[in-house]
């Protein structure tokens, strides 16, 4: 039997807070619980919270609008719940209390998790193992979605996140996490969950607590605004949601553009070569899928800030910044304009509580779109237009020396963090260009992308004796996905020994990278690695690019025989 302090508050409802006090009471007492409980209600305070009773509580239970502010309830166990959720299944509210205060060993606790990343290809799936392995080895029972960049796999059932004592959102993306109402709570990048798992379930269990554990909202507008206040990191995490959603657009579109070309020639766009199979292709690709691009950027960036509200004013500023020549640059500042905008006013528009469902499907999106729109159409776009023409004609008419050095740092940004910030900022800035018809940077960013795993790969075969038993049967797989465009392959060998491996990384790939953008290599297609080079047109001088490399990876296997000691 434990002793329990419940405060029920609803602003805005009386008659519910004093039904969920009665249901409450009812379930605690069939539980054996001792329990005193205050009502909180806009006419005043009911309670039978005793001093004696305040000083022998054991756990606190927060149902609706509560807030805290008596230092002595602050060190108490606590969940929280809603007014309906407590209405509609007490039972199961107090036997997730009595859960998170058992003080028995947490072995054999259930955790269920989700993992995501902007490419949705691998740090997703190596998070996902990171975190089996991890509560393997801590004998906890885990099950890990994964949403990838073929959608969610391994989907959580509402059963086992009814039974899950802990909820892991590892992801460098937004993740609606709507499913999860009243469950502890605890996100993290995918990097931690890589690095090392079980760590970061540990601090999942510890952290999870009493301030973080609060109710995740099913409207997730309140939650998004939180993540709005981690400054660049919650900035970047939109701006890699955007880049996400765009990306499945950008591979789509270029493929079929290129099989166009590769089935009727670069002139299969043309008007005289209507109704065949390339012209329709081209417009596929080029009228259909480009032309989303920057409106799925922007869609997303806002969504990730704003929710469901923000997607609308976040897409059609998008398109505006298409329409007007502001390019993917546009698209990212109508994306972040429009959700601010809509947090603000979603924070300053105060409704009714009967008309308050109006504003997510009435008011917030006819103003923020209204706004955004006249915001690109007035004041932003054109500014923005000057900067891509600039940088367009920067880029098209680059000489020998400034191709060399942005290729040197495309490629080494590529293999500074395999995966991370730094190199999803090459990517994204690549993968925007291409909007822009600019395919230089593209090259030399997957170049770059490529090196790290290949040239370890070759490595692990040639000087055997550097590398551990582990490191050396993981070199066909780090040869694998280096053709496949997946520089991820070389975060093992990085993470064993970075102050070697990391520079011999980033001088293989600045190589490669400045060797593509010297010769002029153009890529039309973001991904895919080496399987994407015998599409006819897909990539100019192919013979120059796989030289490219092949050279990248040549020297950042010399480095690494040069730098490694034997083991």
């Amino acid at each position: 039997m434990s002793k329990l302090l419940i405060i029920v508050d609803d602003k805005h409802k009386e008659t519910h807070a004093l039904l969920a006090a009665e249901v409450l009471r009812k379930a605690a007492s069939e539980l054996k619980h001792s329990f005193c409980i205050e009502v909180r209600t806009p006419q005043g305070v009911i309670t039978d919270i005793t001093p004696a009773m305040l000083n022998d509580a054991e756990s606190l239970l927060l149902v609706g609008d509560v807030e805290i502010d008596d230092p002595a309830l602050t060190n108490l166990p606590t969940i929280t719940a809603s007014i309906n959720e407590v209405l509609d299944t007490p039972s199961k509210v107090l036997e997730r209390l009595s859960k998170s205060t058992d003080s028995s060993p947490q072995t054999g606790k259930k955790i269920v998790a989700i993992t995501s990343c902007p490419t949705g290809i691998a740090h997703t799936f190596m998070a996902a193992e990171g975190l089996q392995l991890g509560a393997k080895n801590l004998g906890y029972e885990i099950k890990v979605e994964t949403q990838g960049s073929v959608g969610a796999r391994n989907e959580l059932t509402a059963e086992e996140i009814d039974s899950a004592d802990l909820v892991i959102i590892a992801a460098d993306t937004t993740v609606d996490t709507s499913r999860f109402q009243g469950k502890p709570l605890f996100k993290s990048g995918t990097k931690p969950a890589i690095a090392d798992g079980a760590k970061l379930i540990e601090k999942a269990f510890n952290e999870a607590s009493a301030s973080s554990t609060a109710e995740v909202s099913k409207n997730e507008t309140t939650s998004k605004q939180d993540n709005n206040k981690k400054g660049f990191a919650g900035a970047y995490k939109h701006l890699m949601t955007g880049v996400s959603f765009m990306l499945p657009f950008v591979v789509a579109g270029g493929i079929l553009i290129a099989i166009s070309f590769a089935l009727g020639g670069i002139y299969a766009y043309q008007e005289n070569n209507a109704g065949t199979l390339s012209y329709a292709l081209y417009q596929i690709g080029a009228k259909g899928a480009f032309v989303l691009m920057v409106p799925a950027i922007a869609g997303y960036i806002s969504f990730s800030i704003a929710d469901r509200p923000g997607l609308t004013p976040g897409m059609v500023g998008g398109l505006l910044a298409a329409n007007l020549g502001a390019g993917f640059l546009g698209g990212i500042v109508a994306g972040y304009m429009a959700g601010y905008i809509t947090v603000a006013l979603n924070r300053g528009i105060q409704l009714p509580k009967s008309l308050d469902g109006l504003k997510p499907v009435l008011i917030l999106p006819v103003l923020t779109t209204m706004i955004t729109g006249l915001l690109m159409y007035f004041v932003i776009a054109a500014p923005v237009a000057e900067i891509m023409s600039g940088l367009k004609d920067w880029l098209q008419g680059m000489q020998a020396g400034s191709a060399v050095f942005l290729g040197l740092l495309l490629g080494g940004m590529m293999a500074f963090d395999m995966g991370g910030p730094v190199n999803k900022a090459a990517y994204a800035f690549a993968t925007g260009l291409v909007t822009s018809d600019v395919f230089a940077p593209m090259a030399a960013v997957m170049a770059g992308g490529m090196t790290p795993p290949l040239g370890l790969a070759l490595a692990t075969k040639l000087f055997p004796k550097k590398f551990n038993k582990e490191e050396y049967e993981a070199g066909n797989a780090a040869a694998v996905l280096g053709v496949a465009f997946v520089t991820e392959g070389a975060i093992p060998y990085a993470a064993r020994d970075p102050f070697r491996v990391i520079p011999a990384l980033i001088l293989g790939s600045a190589t490669a990278g400045a060797i593509s953008m010297a010769v002029g290599v153009e890529l039309k297609v973001p991904h895919g690695g080496i399987f994407v080079l015998g599409i006819p047109n897909a990539v100019t001088h192919v013979g120059m690019y796989a030289l490219a490399i092949a050279a990248g990876s040549v020297i950042t296997t010399l480095c690494l025989f040069l730098t490694k000691k034997n083991i």
